[in-house]
């Protein structure tokens, strides 16, 4: 339940920074992926620690709401 909610959210705020900023989107994406656009398939050392540092904050923060679903829904009394 804690990573079914930690990736909803994670949906949710990356659907609305493609809706928002389309090109920051495309932008942020193929600095985790390596490319976008595969005719021009290319990784720049600035994309790579740019994409390096994106991954490490995503990550440290993904863990972060898993571990704060998992502790808010471990207080729940469960079911009988």
């Amino acid at each position: 339940m804690a990573a079914a909610g930690t990736m909803g959210i994670w949906y949710l705020i990356c659907a609305a920074i493609v809706a928002v900023a389309p090109d920051l989107g495309l932008t942020l994406f193929g600095w985790l992926v390596h490319l976008v656009n595969l005719e021009t398939a290319a990784i720049t050392w600035g994309g790579f620690f740019a994409g390096f540092v994106e991954i490490l904050i995503l990550s440290y923060l993904m863990g972060w709401v898993f571990a704060w679903i998992h502790n808010w829904s471990a207080k729940k009394p469960q079911g009988v």
